[in-house]
């Protein structure tokens, strides 16, 4: 009961647009207003990308979308998805069309990506789920395709440990957020700054999800063409999306 109060408050029904592979909707949480795009991870063809077929990193969603859009595909949702080198190389874990790119990091080190615990998006047949990292060792589901970052934001229900209330530290923030179940994902950036401990609060009181990553604060971007909406910047390094058929 306690997740569908907290769904109904932010507007969102998960499942309720069965013609559409993904809801994108603006909503506001606690004073602060969300891009939310809500993905049937169960029914839709949620993928990572990286690089083309010559090796050279996609870059931007347009130049994906371009390719896609010569095999008669599209993509009808995508977003920045993990830390990344200069190279546009991902920092952690790392897996498209079941091909691993970079290893699993477990260790903790600077920056956000090392503020254990960490975790990583990890799409199966059926389903996608955000993972803490310890546990993903420890159980290795068979990804089809999957990107590591950090820190946690949810984990289990609670709130990472080391999120402050009254932190100064604010950016445009992006993540990920995932159903017990597996098949509801819903990915999210907000439209001004906000620290770790309010965007994480997003998805456990706001969405009730029991776990959610975040992705980035310095580059956050989505590509949501159902609400006209395509941001552009700097090359990105991994993403992930939704591919339908082109219309």
């Amino acid at each position: 009961m306690r997740r569908l109060v907290a769904l109904a408050a932010v507007g969102l029904t998960f499942g309720a647009d069965a013609a559409g592979a993904v809801t994108c909707e603006a909503r506001e949480f606690d004073g602060t207003r969300y891009t939310l795009c809500t993905v049937d991870a169960a029914q839709e063809d949620l993928r990572t990308f990286l690089y083309d077929s010559d090796g050279t990193p996609w870059g931007q969603f347009a130049t994906l979308d371009a390719a896609l859009r010569e095999t008669g595909e599209q993509l009808a949702f995508a977003m920045n998805a993990g830390m990344y080198h200069a190279d546009r190389a991902p920092v952690g874990y790392y897996v498209e069309q079941g091909n691993e790119v970079m290893g699993v990091v477990s260790n903790p080190g600077p920056g956000n990506f090392g503020l254990l615990p960490n975790g990583l998006l990890c799409i199966r047949e059926g389903r996608a789920d955000v993972i803490e990292t310890r546990d993903f060792i420890r159980d290795r589901p068979d990804c089809a395709f999957a990107t590591q970052s950090g820190p946690m934001l949810v984990i289990d229900g609670e709130l990472h440990p080391r999120f402050l209330a009254d932190s100064d530290s604010r950016y445009v923030r992006n993540g990920v957020g995932t159903s017990a179940d597996g098949t509801t994902a819903v990915f999210a950036i907000s439209e001004s700054a906000v620290n770790f401990h309010e965007f994480a609060r997003l998805f456990r009181d706001g969405l009730g999800l029991p776990d959610a990553l975040f992705f980035d604060g310095n580059v956050s971007r989505v590509h949501a063409p159902g609400i006209n909406r395509s941001d552009f910047g700097r090359d990105l390094g991994p993403m992930v999306g939704v591919v339908e058929p082109a219309g």
